[in-house]
Order: structure tokens, then sequence, then C-alpha cells
């Protein structure tokens, strides 16, 4: 006779799977506070960026010293912050939910418009 055989490492499909982040939850750090230092570090960092190669033909290799603190200050690569200036104007606005079979927006219920009299 087969005994059944239990293995705690396989979870079913509808339960949590530990230490997999929540792809609908906002990366912390991508996001800022505010828009306005979210644009900041962006302006910053994009400016970094920018003058790594505006600065390579006159300054020659030591320009390059500008592009570790362009994605330092961009918390990553340009896409990176993007998406965090995405979650940044969207927190708390967009919210959804997800099942087995997939994720979806919430929305918000609609109203009915006043009824004439």
């Amino acid at each position: 006779m087969a005994e059944h055989m239990t293995d705690s490492s396989v979870s079913h499909p509808s339960e949590p799977h530990h230490g997999v982040p929540d792809p609908s939850a906002p990366n912390p750090h991508a996001t800022s506070r505010s828009l306005a230092a979210h644009l900041l570090r962006g302006v910053v960092g994009f400016g970094l960026i920018g003058s790594t190669f505006a600065l390579i033909p006159t300054v020659g290799a030591p320009a390059l010293l500008l592009f570790a603190p362009g994605f330092v200050a961009l918390r990553g690569c340009p896409t990176c912050w993007i998406l965090g200036l995405i979650q940044t104007v969207s927190a708390g606005r967009v919210q959804g939910t997800c099942t087995v079979g997939g994720c979806a927006p919430l929305r918000p219920p609609r109203q009915a418009p006043p009824r004439e009299q």
C-alpha cells in the first residue's frame, strides 16, 4: 500500500508564495515621498548622465565618473526611474486585485446620475 506523502515545500496555487514579491505592490526603492522629490532626482540623475556624454570629447575618461552618481540619483536605470514616476503619481489611486486566474485593476463603483424631476 502506498502512503500519502505530503510535501510542505509545495504550496497550493491560491496560497501566497513565501519569498516571492507581490507584483502588484509598489517598489519602495523606486517610488518617492512626493512628485517634486522624484522629479528633482530625475533632473539630477539625467543631468549627470547627460553631462557624462557631453564632457567625454573634452575631458575624456574622467567624465565617466559622473555616470555612477547619475545612476544613484535615479535609484537604478532610467527605466526604473520612469516606473517609479508612474508609481509615485498613481500611489493610492490605482488598486488591483490578484486571483489565481490573473490580476485586474479595481474600478471604483459607478454612481448613478442624479434623477431629474
